[in-house]
């Protein structure tokens, strides 16, 4: 697999990984140990690709790199066939937990579709318990580790299918189940967006604004302005999930190759002005093809365009799995490409901090956390 190597993961002489940070778009399903899978599939009879873990996380990364979020999506048949019983769902769960901590992400969101995992005759309720406890197990190994970790659940709804309300539901019951680590703290839709607005699941998103339940909702990956803007009004979203082709909506001049003059649409102003974070995922949207239409490189992405505009940025690594990546890994990759510093990478985690399903005294000690982190990191880098 392409991961780089840890002695890499350097800013301004700083260990990336040492960095406190906070990861608000991770799929569950995409964070598996290809190590794991393989155990599992084997423990259920699941035929894989590839018979080793090296040889199964090149697999996945090949087979997501089609430039199509369609393509990318049939990766998950197989993560999905393994997380289909209480030991798969909360292994993996753990597991997940377990490498964030490892990366030093101090608070993340892992979000997944319950309905998914539905085929070995579990309930929709049994499957977020069960996660619920893996993600329980994570946090008390990886203090035992002494790496003290914070993770929650984001339900997800697929906007393709007709169970939008009943997973909206759902997400309600087990929104106070787990007061701390491992509890529902929001909601999402994801899967196929062309075609699958907001709008057709307004069912679901009535009753999460009706029960003051935060929605974050996919959209501008693989479609464009009207999908966000759907997502924006008829989703009630607090945040974008990517929101990467709203750069769509902003207009760069440059006259006689020395003024360059940037303005924004209606759409791109109102994201602006409330502070709404995109939950960018670099590595993600260049295998899905979501920012081709600007290059398919890390620096033609739009994230440095938007982060120079006053956008609340956040960096996210959306499948570790498929992506074959970290978010120590992520946040290098834009500091090569746009020349950020350590406060720049500050800035992007007090960003998802800020914009965490937590309590505002929550959110409060978060970034205190993470400046306090930050400091540290630096000073020792200093004093070696």
């Amino acid at each position: 697999m392409t991961y780089r190597n840890q002695d890499e993961f350097t800013v301004e002489g700083v260990d990336v990984t040492t960095l406190p940070k906070v990861s608000l778009h991770d799929h569950l399903d995409g964070s598996l140990r290809p190590a794991t899978i393989l155990e599992l599939a084997e423990a259920e009879g699941i035929e894989v690709p590839r018979l080793s873990a090296d040889a199964l996380g090149d697999w996945f990364e090949a087979q997501s790199n089609a430039g199509s979020l369609v393509e990318y999506l049939k990766t998950f048949d197989l993560t999905c066939a393994v997380m289909q019983t209480r030991e798969g769902l909360t292994r993996v769960a753990r597991e997940s937990v377990l490498d964030l901590a490892t990366d030093g992400v101090v608070y993340g969101e892992l979000r997944w579709a319950p309905e998914q995992h539905l085929t070995r005759g579990l309930s929709l309720d049994e499957v977020v318990e069960f996660v619920h406890e893996g993600i329980e197990q994570g946090v008390q190994d990886a203090a035992a580790l002494g790496r003290e970790i914070d993770a929650r659940q984001i339900v997800t709804a697929m906007r393709h299918a007709d169970r939008s309300l009943e997973i909206a539901e759902l997400a309600i019951r087990h929104r106070n189940r787990g007061v701390l680590a491992g509890g529902v703290v929001g909601f999402d839709i994801a899967g196929a967006e062309a075609g699958f607005p907001a709008s057709k699941h307004r069912a679901a998103f009535d009753l999460l604004a009706a029960e003051l339940m935060p929605a974050t909702v996919h959209a501008g990956e693989a479609d464009g302005l009207e999908s966000i803007r759907s997502a924006l009004l008829d989703g009630r979203a607090l945040r974008l999930g990517h929101g990467v082709r709203l750069a769509e909506d902003v207009r760069v001049e440059t006259i006689e190759s020395e003024v360059t003059t940037v303005s924004l649409g209606e759409l791109a102003q109102w994201v602006k002005d409330r502070g709404i974070p995109l939950e960018l995922s670099p590595s993600s949207n260049l295998q899905t093809g979501a920012i081709e239409q600007w290059g398919s490189t890390i620096e033609a992405h739009p994230f440095d365009l938007f982060f120079q505009l006053g956008f609340a940025v956040t960096v996210n690594t959306d499948n570790r799995l498929q992506s074959a990546t970290t978010l120590s890994r992520e946040l290098t990759l834009l500091a090569d490409a746009f020349g950020y510093g350590v406060a720049d990478l500050e800035a992007f985690q007090l960003n998802a901090a800020i914009a965490a399903f937590l309590p505002l005294d929550e959110r409060e000690e978060l970034t205190e956390r993470i400046h306090d982190g930050f400091m540290d990191a630096v000073a020792a880098s200093r004093s070696r």
